[in-house]
This record gives C-alpha cells, structure tokens and sequence, in this order.
C-alpha cells in the first residue's frame, strides 16, 4: 500500500507531470533559488523521508546509502549538515517511512522502520538538538511489539499526539498517545483503542484533518485480511477536540470503533473496489465536508466516488465514468494505476486532482459544485522548476521522490512564497520484495523554492 506520506505527495507529483508534459499555465510558478546537497541515501525502494524546518534549523529524517535511519541538521543559513545515525536499518519494505515532530518545548521526536515490529521511538534530550537523539524503549509499555504506521499530529490545544496501528493488516488495533512536555511521558489519549478489529479485522483511516467548520474529520474503511481486495465498509466520524467522537448528525459515538459503529457511510463489501489509500477529505465553498473514495461500479470498472453533507444528509456524487477496471489485489505496496486528490478550491472554485493510466496521466478538474462532476481541465495552483522531476540516475526503472516540507502541508501557494522540498530517487515498488539489481546511492537534495512576486 502507499505510505501517508506517499498520499501526502500525491498532488506534488501531479502538479509536476502536468508542468513538464502539459501546457496548461500554473497560477504560481516557483523558481530554483538554492539547491542543497545532503547525502547520498538509499535508492532500492521508495520509503518516506521527512523534512521539518523551524527557524533557524532545518531538520531532515531518512535512510542513508548503507540503510541507517539518519537525522540531519543545519542552520538556514547555512550549507552544512550535521548527521546522527540511528541504530535502525530499513529493509526492503515500503512501508517503513520516518516521520518527526517538535513538541511544545522543541524537543525533537522521531519514529519509523516499523511494519509489523516493536516500536522505534527517539527523542532528544536537548531543544532542537540531534546529537541527544536516545532511543525511548517505550512510550506507554503496553501493545508496542507489532507497530506500523507512526504519526505525529497537533491537538487543538497544540499537544503531540502519536497514533499507530498495534498488530496485522486484517487483524489490528489503531491506539493513540497524548505527550506531556512537563513530566516528558506519554499516556495514552483513549483508555481504549480507538479502532478495535476485534481479532478479526483491522481498519485503516485517513485524516484526522481540521475543517473550516472546526472540526477534526476523520474516515477509515475496514479490512479482513493482509490482501488488499478485502477492504470494505467506508465510515467517518468527527471531533472537536480529538477525544469526543460524533457522527454527522452531532450524535456522540462510543470509542473503539468496530466494524459495526461509526457512521457507515457505504457498506461496501470485500471485492468492491474500495483501496485503502483511496480516501480523501475536501471542504466545498460552503465548508461541508466531503469524502472521496474509489469503487467497483455496477460493471466492474473503477470509479471515483464524492460523498458530501448536504443539508445534514450525505448525498453520493459518481465524479466520474471511466470504462477501465484496475483489479488490484494482494499483499505488499501496490502499484497504483488510479490515483486522485481531494476535493480543494481554486480560484473560488471545486477542484480536484487526477492519474489514469489509460486517460491523461494528470491533470486537474474542476467540478460543478451541485453534481461535483467535472466539467473542464483546470491549471494546476504551481508549477515547479524541472530539476525537481528530472531523472539523473542512469539506471532501470528508477523515479524522482521528493516531499514537502511539513510545516508547509496544505498551505495555499501563492506569490511571494518560499518554501523547500527534499528529493532523491529510487527504484520503484516491488510489493516489498528485493529487486534484481540494486541501483547505487542517489543523492538527496534540498531545494528552495521561491515563487515571483
């Protein structure tokens, strides 16, 4: 499956394609302004790396050429790092992003290389310093032996939340810890799970992310077993402060979540065409939520499916109608050949982004904001100097990576900006297999960007 971060980086790479093969003008367009060679790092498989600046020091989270979780530092106003190797090496698995965090007081937290493994937790002992980096062997002691998918949030009172699944793909539970920065341990948020699989399934989520409305939303859909082609039953819940949970009605859930709680929002059974990392959450101009998802239509070809709250009813929008039929199924991170964004605004209008692999292979549409449609290619908010999507590895199937900054997530582009993503490159996913040939290291880069004014 794709990792978060992949997700996050979905409209990153589209934005790219549609810059470097389409001809439509971007709204923003950003220019090269400094480019920053870090290392060389490890280019046998993609896997998350992490990038957080909080001035005046930029902090990067990836794997080295020989597979080490590393954590590299520098003043912006500077060119040179500082390096701290971490007793830790990635494998060929996918899945095992790293991913970090400032806390209150800026002390820096970093998690990751875990599918399935006892928890890889770190934390400095000093602000904004990676030279204190120390392995913490346990966060809260209990259900910390088969972690995967570690995630870092901010609460709405600017507390560090943790989340990750404890157990399997088809047989797991989601738990959430809250840090105390006073007493520098962690408890857990819920006295319970707040998805519980009940020995039978597990579920994976995607968000939670603050609306307009001041609510944290949050959907999931439910697996059986380690093979992707068993999601089913797409549901969603919100939250104003991560520890109540309602539905949409403002009706109060019971916590843990199982396959029968929650708001079902399309009971979709296993072989449906429901793909885990195929959910999405959008605001309209109106600030209603609406999902995204991707199912089996009634002849069996892919389709993208917008949900949206309207006058405190979910109402079902078929956005598209494509006469394909992506079966994907198995275990291991999956080739995508259908992707899209969430439903956002642009220019006062819905928009979303796209991939087919019959179909242009991206672009932008807007949607007719009753039948959330498309209705015409739209330009897409940024376009990005070359060098950010350009191959330079001479070597079999390999591909540009790059992500974000984390401070800069979902933040609108516009003129004047100034931002930085890291990139690198890697050989494609292998269903988390060893490929035939290894490429040799590839060089990580920061770049920042600057868009004219």
């Amino acid at each position: 499956m794709i990792t978060m971060h992949g997700l996050r980086n979905v409209f990153l790479i589209l934005c790219l394609f549609a810059l470097i093969h389409g001809n439509i003008k971007a709204q923003v367009v950003y220019n090269l302004a400094q480019r920053i060679d870090v290392e060389p790092v490890w280019s046998g498989h993609p896997v998350g790396f992490a990038l957080l600046t909080d001035a005046p020091w930029q902090f990067l989270a990836y794997y080295d050429a020989e597979r080490n979780m590393t954590v590299a530092r520098r003043n912006l106003n500077e060119t040179e790092w500082t390096f701290k190797r971490l007793p830790t090496k990635v494998d060929w698995d996918s899945h095992n992003y790293v991913t970090m965090a400032l806390d209150k007081d800026k002390y820096l937290h970093v998690s990751g290389n875990m599918h399935g493994h006892p928890l890889i937790y770190f934390r400095s002992e000093k602000p904004m310093d990676i030279e204190s980096l120390q392995r913490i062997p346990a966060m809260v002691g209990s259900f910390e032996q088969r972690c995967t998918y570690p995630v870092f949030l901010t609460g709405p009172n600017g507390e560090l939340v943790f989340n990750y699944r404890d157990g399997s793909s088809g047989d797991g539970n989601t738990l959430w810890n809250i840090y105390d920065p006073e007493t520098k341990q962690w408890s857990r948020l819920f006295d319970k799970p707040m998805f519980d699989g009940e020995g039978l399934v597990n579920a994976y989520h995607h968000g939670p992310y603050v609306g307009p409305d001041g609510y944290y939303h949050l959907c999931w859909m439910w697996r059986d077993t380690p093979d992707c082609e068993t999601n089913h039953t797409f549901s969603y819940a919100r939250s104003k402060d991560l520890r109540n949970w309602e539905n949409s009605k403002g009706e109060p859930l019971t916590l843990p979540f199982t396959r029968t709680t929650g708001e079902i929002i399309d009971d979709a059974k296993p072989g449906e065409g429901l793909f885990n990392p195929h959910q999405r959450i959008g605001f309209d101009l109106q600030g209603r939520v609406i999902l995204s998802y991707t199912k089996y239509d009634e002849n069996g070809n892919n389709q993208v499916y917008s949900v949206r709250l309207e006058e405190g009813r979910w109402k079902y929008h078929q956005a598209t109608d494509w006469s394909y039929r992506w079966a994907f199924q198995g275990r291991g991170s999956v080739p995508t050949e259908i992707s899209f964004g969430a439903v956002e605004i642009q220019d006062g209008r819905l928009v979303q982004t796209y991939s087919h692999r019959e179909r242009e292979r991206s672009g932008r549409w807007f949607l007719d904001e009753t039948t959330l449609k498309p209705i015409e290619r739209a330009p897409p908010p940024a376009a990005f100097p070359r060098e950010v999507g350009a191959i330079e590895m001479d070597f079999p199937g390999i591909q540009a990576r790059s992500a974000w900054d984390q401070t800069d997530l979902g933040r609108p582009h516009q003129k004047g900006d100034v931002r930085y993503m890291m990139r690198w490159e890697t050989q494609g996913t292998n269903r988390d297999r060893p490929h035939a040939q290894t490429p040799p290291p590839a060089m990580l880069r920061v770049l920042k960007l600057e868009s004219s004014h």
